[in-house]
Formats: structure tokens, C-alpha cells, sequence
């Protein structure tokens, strides 16, 4: 395991297993969704499914202020839960009007978008020095999504173009794929670039497959101009709750060592994050036991600077 030692527990429900300086660091949750099913449509939603069962209802802000009560959520940015694509605009609407009524601690955003699609350019210079949105996402670890389609020409281009409007682009991607992004990176110098999930790492990898995660991390780590969440993976755990901290601890540590103190930060992905724990402070409060023993400033600029300092958030 690379890093710093910690206990090997599991899920951490209680607030007091972390120390008094980590409890008081205020949260910013650069991942937050949310969704009303009676204004949009999730076709990757399939209430059959035990993920459907869990998340096939509405996560509104008042779920979210539930969900979040206690834990010194002071900001969220919200992330696109990638709508059919006729409603893309919608959500951007809906989402730009949250953050223009300062009700609730979402105050900026990441919408959807298509880069690849003949009408991306029109639709993305809207944005261009936006004061809430901040950037865009296309889930790209779907079946729609075959592997090398980041590395098509027409893909590249909107890429590039959202770097010449100040946009970021979200990576939201299968593990296997890293390299691909690499070269992906490489082709667009002047875009930032945000890693999801820290690449997505898979709870249920092989030690094989753990090592070559480990590998290609490092390798999209040297790229400056990417920075990673870390967020999202323990909804990749075999059924809710079925995960050890010291296979979360391992994610953490390996991703805080190859992208450093200042390119990391910290994302809730709720509600999808209950796919892998009870509620939002389980997964919180891991997160805080696993990097305890760094500096304060580390776990601050992890939780808080970092991403008000990325997005352009205001203090």
C-alpha cells in the first residue's frame, strides 16, 4: 500500500473517528448531482436494477441538505447526470438558476455536453465566462462509447475549443481506458482537465488489474494540466456497504502521491455514492480516516482549497 498507514476498518459512520482539526474543515463537494424525474429523463436509470432501486427517485437540494446536515458542506458544484440529450439545455437552465438564487450551497456547475456532436460549438460558447458554469461532462464509460472515441478528430476539436473558452472537461471513464486519455491529454495542452473517481478505480479489481490502475495513473498524473477527484469509486463496492478501508486507503494514498497536495479534490458523487454506503458522512468520514495522519494542510487544501481555488469559487 502506498502513503501513510491506517486502520483497517470499515465503513466509519461515526463523525468522532476522525481527528478535531479534520472535523472542522469545511467541505467543498465538487461533485454534487441532483435530480427531479418529474423535469428530467435518465435513460442509463433502470429501475429494475438494484442501482435502479436505489436511485430511481428524486435528489433534490432538500435531500441534499439532509444528506449533507452536520458534515460543514459549505459549497457544492454541481455535475451533470448526463439527460437524454434533448434536455441538455434544460438541465443547464435549471441548474444556472439554483446557483442564481444562492438558496442552497450549490454555486457553480459542470453540464453536459457532446464534443464530438456537429452543433457542440454553437451550444458551448454560451458558456464562455460563464459565472456559474465552470466547465462540461460526457460520461464516456457507456456502451455508446467504444473504446478510442476520445481520439476521434471531431471529439479532439471540441476538446480544444473548450480550452480557448476557459471551459474544463470532466473524465468520467472505464480504468482500462487510461492511456487512451493520456494521448487524449496530450492532443489538447490548453484544456483543463478533471479525472473522475480517481479514474474510476474498481473496488472488485485483481491485484493485476490494481497494478496496471496504479501504472496508468501515475502516467496521466504528469500531465499538469489535469487534476483528479477523488470521488465516486466506492460505488464500484459488489453490494452497499461490502468494502474494506484498506482497498479504499490504497485508492486514496496511490492518487494523493502521483497528482500531489494541490491537483487533488474532494467529490461527495451523491446520490450514485449510495450504491456503495448507507449515507453521504459514511463515505465522508472514511475519507477522513484514511488521510488523518497527513498534514492538516493536506486534508484542507483536499477538502476545501483546492477545488475553490480550480473553480473560482467565492469565499
Amino acid at each position: 500500500m502506498t502513503g501513510f498507514p491506517v486502520r483497517a476498518e470499515q465503513v466509519l459512520s461515526s463523525p468522532t473517528s476522525s481527528s478535531k482539526e479534520s472535523a472542522m474543515i469545511p467541505i467543498v463537494d465538487t461533485h454534487q448531482h441532483l435530480w427531479d424525474l418529474s423535469k428530467f429523463r435518465l435513460a442509463w436509470l433502470d429501475p429494475n436494477t438494484d442501482a435502479g432501486k436505489i436511485l430511481g427517485r428524486n435528489f433534490t437540494p432538500k435531500e441534499y441538505e439532509e444528506a449533507t446536515r452536520g458534515l460543514n458542506v459549505v459549497k457544492a458544484v454541481y455535475m451533470e447526470v448526463d439527460v437524454v440529450p434533448e434536455q441538455q439545455q434544460a438541465e443547464a437552465d435549471y441548474i444556472i438558476a439554483l446557483c442564481e438564487s444562492g438558496k442552497t450551497p450549490t454555486c457553480a456547475a459542470v453540464v453536459s455536453g457532446r464534443p464530438a456532436a456537429d452543433n457542440f460549438a454553437a451550444y458551448v460558447r454560451q458558456f464562455k465566462d460563464h459565472k456559474y458554469v465552470k466547465g462540461l461532462r460526457q460520461v464516456l464509460h457507456v456502451k455508446d462509447t467504444p473504446p478510442g472515441y476520445c481520439l476521434q478528430p471531431a471529439f479532439i476539436r471540441g476538446i480544444r475549443l473548450l480550452g480557448e473558452l476557459g471551459l474544463s472537461f470532466d473524465l468520467c471513464i472505464r480504468p482500462a481506458e487510461l492511456p487512451d486519455y493520456v494521448k487524449l491529454i496530450d492532443q489538447c495542452p490548453h484544456t483543463r482537465f478533471i479525472l473522475d473517481h480517481c479514474g474510476n478505480a474498481d473496488l472488485k479489481h485483481t491485484r493485476e488489474q490494481r497494478e496496471k490502475w496504479k501504472k496508468d495513473m501515475a502516467e496521466i498524473a504528469k500531465r499538469k494540466h489535469i487534476v483528479c477527484k477523488v470521488s465516486g469509486f466506492l460505488a464500484s463496492a459488489p453490494k452497499r456497504g461490502e468494502w474494506k478501508l484498506e482497498d479504499v486507503a490504497d485508492i486514496v494514498h496511490h492518487t494523493l502521491d502521483v497528482f500531489g497536495p494541490d491537483r487533488v479534490m474532494f467529490g461527495g458523487d451523491w446520490p450514485v455514492c449510495l450504491l456503495g454506503v448507507e449515507k453521504y458522512a459514511d463515505w465522508v468520514n472514511a475519507l477522513k480516516e484514511v488521510i488523518r495522519d497527513r498534514p492538516e494542510e493536506v486534508q484542507r487544501k483536499l477538502f476545501h482549497d483546492n477545488a475553490v481555488k480550480f473553480y473560482g469559487l467565492p469565499k
